[in-house]
């Protein structure tokens, strides 16, 4: 039996279409579908439901896919372990990024990892969707906020903190807010969240208080929230990541800088996580080692 049959397989579960499957690996559809038929047929079963609009797994497919699952993480440490006999890192490092935070502040870095590590090959999912990192095959994720109970191993990689923002014309326009509840007279740029609520936590002295904030305009995107704040829109509540350069060079100003505050938890960081399993790649370890050296210097300078 072919293995990469196996991994196409894998993937397809995963992503429930051949033609997604195909354009990431550059092949053609019709070749993803022969090669799971000729799985199909050496398992003596249907694996997938085919229609003209989709594929679901039948039973079987989805029976087979779970007694695979540790057979291909299996064949995967096998690799890992062969190429690594002379503790060069090599091969293909698939990396799971948060779309703004891996733009702004990891892929800037490729290229002195690459320069450092010329024999490791990267894949890198820049999105914001929760990646299962099993499924996927992913070696390492970087992930933003607060991390939850989970299988995985996770190291922190940078402690965050929320800003309030606004542009220097805004606030001499409609005032700078002076206490938590006069937030209520601004306008705020909203990131949607869980039950469209919008309210801003805000701790100071132990005390902590929700306020209700309104806008005009909402945006899923942190980056294009960051552009609207510049442009003067109203008030912005953003990671310190994201908006400490704009605030250094005076193009965003702080407002009530005394309060933590937050829309979500105060316990929020930056996260490097990767599968639980007794034996770390070499490729995930250096990689792991490579950020917390970078990221240890940015916050001490």
């Amino acid at each position: 039996m072919d293995v990469d049959s196996l991994y196409l397989f894998a993937e397809v579960m995963q992503r429930r279409s051949f033609t997604e499957v195909a354009k990431l690996r550059g092949i053609a559809a019709s070749s993803v579908s022969r090669s799971i038929s000729g799985l199909e047929s050496e398992v003596g079963a249907r694996l997938f439901q085919r229609t003209t609009r989709q594929i679901a797994p039948t039973e079987a497919g989805i029976i087979y896919f779970k007694r695979i699952k540790a057979v291909l993480e299996e064949l995967e440490q096998a690799k890992q372990f062969a190429s690594e006999i002379n503790n060069r890192p090599k091969g293909t490092l698939r990396i799971s990024l948060p779309k703004v935070f891996g733009e702004l502040h990891i892929v800037p870095l490729f290229a002195e990892f690459n320069q450092l590590f010329p024999e490791l090959h990267l894949e890198v999912l820049l999105n914001d969707r929760f990646v299962d990192l099993i499924e996927e095959r992913i070696d390492v994720a970087i992930r933003v906020g607060t991390m939850e109970d989970s299988t995985y191993i996770a190291r922190q990689l940078l402690p965050m903190s929320f800003y309030i923002t606004a542009s220097p014309d805004y606030l001499a326009q409609f005032g700078t807010p002076k206490t938590p509840e006069e937030i209520k007279l601004h306008d705020c740029l909203l990131f949607p969240r869980s039950g469209h609520i919008f309210n801003w936590s805000f701790r100071s002295c132990g005390k902590t208080e929700e306020i209700p904030v309104r806008g005009k305009h909402l945006l899923t995107l942190s980056s294009a929230i960051k552009m609207c704040t510049l442009d003067g829109m109203g008030l912005s509540l953003l990671p310190d990541w994201l908006v400490q350069a704009e605030i250094t060079k005076g193009q965003l100003k702080r407002v009530l800088s005394d309060f933590e505050v937050t829309a979500t938890d105060f316990n929020g960081a930056v996260w490097m996580v990767y599968p639980s399993r007794e034996y770390l790649p070499v490729k995930v370890r250096v990689f792991c080692d490579f950020l917390l050296e970078r990221f240890a210097y940015t916050t001490s300078g």
